[in-house]
């Protein structure tokens, strides 16, 4: 196995560990239906295009400051 699918793979068991930990349950819980994954997976989908946008202007502030100098 190549260091980047080790690596991916380690932090996605110490994903599962942690909310286990964290929430008391697992991927394989029946509590929840499709509709309630569904809005999961657009929740967590929103949070990353915050992170995209929060990078984007970082990367662009950094290009003004080094081309200002």
């Amino acid at each position: 196995m190549d260091s980047v699918t080790k690596s991916v793979l380690d932090k996605y068991l110490d994903r599962a560990v942690a909310g286990k930990n964290k929430y008391g349950t697992d991927m394989d819980r029946k509590d929840l239906h499709t509709g309630e994954w569904l809005q999961h997976l657009q929740e967590e989908l929103m949070d990353a295009t915050l992170y995209v946008e929060k990078l984007i202007q970082e990367l662009e502030k950094h290009e003004r400051v080094y081309k200002v100098n």
